[in-house]
């Protein structure tokens, strides 16, 4: 058994030379880590990556990493491992031992040296401090001291607690904790240190939950798509007492930066009923993070903010109905092809474009042959189609138009039992306006309705297609080629 204790500094004590072996850029708020609201929560959850057998004893952390050494090389490269190269979240000194306590003990007096047992300080045995004035005045004050005595005497005076202990220090009974676990639901609370009158003001709050939120992540190996953002308001002001923002991403992240900025740009547009004194973060929605291969080539590595964090940001910004994004619907009738709708879910729209796995697991294959056959829809789709005149058999738009490909001939809708569409559709050159999209109904004049259903008017004899003529079709100007 070899144990590992830690113990979180506080920023001050660095100056005093405390233990300067992990100094890592943790200073909230200039350029480091946020400052974390649970301190000893993350930092448990941040060593469970190198051991299971993770416990909290007052406000250290235990880890029992015996079982763990030959993963990591030996002790010496875990203990590099765990102080250079995956640095803490936050700043920590450590000492060891061959059992909990010893370990527990040195990191309160002599955390870089290599105290014997039997010279610990009794005071750092915590089953003696209720007995510690008692043992002072029999001269025991070391651990040794202590082991030196009677034990039935001590057990009767003190009770077997205070043996057992001992016993446990020395390596003569296991060390039994409740050993820590990672919530499924990562959950977080903060109390303001002063009331909080403006939304914008919350973030400084939110950016210290959103550091534990990252360190909850990072060992999950998940990313978040849904979070909530609570906060609680003055009790005393005749308004509501709980207020809650909810953030969603359209592919599960762990970039705190960007999430800061999404809840930066919501709560600008948040107005507090009553000054806040409570913040809490909880997720909604996680989802774990695919493998990523980096690439040794400079011009392969993504720089900046990817596709859906820009519109993320555009439609917290915004507004979601001022960000949209097309959705492809089953339908061959062009004005019904597609529909518009907040880019909450732009990768959907990136991956269907280029072809990929969505944030959801769906999978897009890259179709080369629908790309192409879309080429010839115009840039620009008229919302409603323009009639246009006829002459000499010959449509009208600004001057007569030439046919340059066509018909592509469109029946659709009749299945619905609405409106139906039976078209061809040409491509058209103007003089003055350059490529057209424009289309001829078919089938025009009484029984149009019975036809585009798919059967015959009632008293209406079948048509002979030969007779469908120009001279009765209607000419429309449907979409413009940029």
């Amino acid at each position: 058994m070899y144990w590992i204790a830690l113990q979180p500094l506080p920023e001050p004590a660095l100056a005093e030379g405390a233990n300067p072996l992990c100094e890592g850029d943790h200073t909230p708020g200039e350029g480091g880590s946020p400052a974390l609201v649970d301190v000893l929560s993350a930092l448990g959850w941040w060593a469970l990556q190198f051991t299971p057998k993770v416990a909290r004893l007052e406000d250290a952390l235990l880890l029992e990493v015996s079982a763990s050494e030959r993963l990591w090389g030996g002790r010496q490269a875990l203990i590099r491992h765990i102080f250079e190269s995956n640095k803490p979240p936050a700043t920590v000194q450590y000492a060891q031992g061959a059992t909990s306590l010893i370990a527990f003990s040195r990191l309160q007096t002599d955390p870089l040296g290599a105290t014997s047992p039997d010279d610990l300080p009794l005071a750092t045995l915590v089953a003696a401090r209720p007995h510690l004035p008692t043992l002072v005045r029999m001269g025991c004050s070391h651990w040794g001291q202590l082991r030196a005595l009677p034990r039935g005497g001590v057990a009767r005076r003190f009770g077997a607690p205070l043996l057992e202990a001992l016993d446990r220090a020395y390596g003569h009974r296991p060390d039994l904790y409740p050993w820590l676990v990672v919530p499924e639901v990562f959950e977080a609370t903060l109390e303001l240190g002063a009331q909080v009158e403006t939304a914008p003001a919350l973030l400084f709050g939110a950016r210290r939950l959103l550091g534990s939120l990252q360190v909850w992540l990072q060992l999950r190996h998940s990313g978040v798509l849904a979070l909530e953002l609570g906060w609680t308001m003055d009790a005393r002001r005749d308004t509501a007492t709980q207020g809650q923002l909810v953030v969603r991403t359209a592919e599960p992240t762990g970039d705190m930066s960007h999430l800061q900025r999404l809840l930066g740009e919501h709560l600008a547009r948040v107005t507090l009923p009553a000054p806040v004194s409570y913040l809490r973060l909880r997720t909604l929605e996680t989802q774990k993070l695919r493998g990523e291969s980096t690439s040794l080539l400079s011009d392969e590595q993504r720089r900046g903010d990817s596709l859906h964090q820009l519109l993320e940001r555009l439609s917290a910004r915004l507004g979601p109905q001022q960000v949209l994004q097309m959705q492809a619907c089953a339908d061959h009738r062009p004005e019904l092809m597609q529909r518009w709708q907040p880019a909450s879910s732009a990768s959907h729209l990136i991956a269907a474009c280029a072809g990929g796995t969505g944030a959801r697991g769906q999978n897009y294959p890259k179709n080369p042959e629908n790309l192409m056959a879309s080429a010839l829809y115009p840039t620009w789709l008229l919302a409603v189609p323009l009639p246009l005149a006829v002459q000499h058999n010959r449509p009208q738009y600004q001057g007569p138009l030439s046919l340059l490909a066509g018909p592509q001939r469109l029946e659709a809708g009749w299945w619905g039992g609405g409106d139906g569409a039976l078209r061809d559709y040409f491509l058209a050159h103007s003089e003055r306006m350059g490529l057209l999209w424009i289309y001829r109904e078919r089938l025009m004049g009484p029984g149009r309705a019975g036809v585009q259903a798919g059967g015959q008017a009632e008293g209406e004899t079948e048509r002979d297609p030969a007779r469908w003529t120009e001279a009765e079709s209607q000419w429309y100007l449907h979409g413009l080629f940029a």
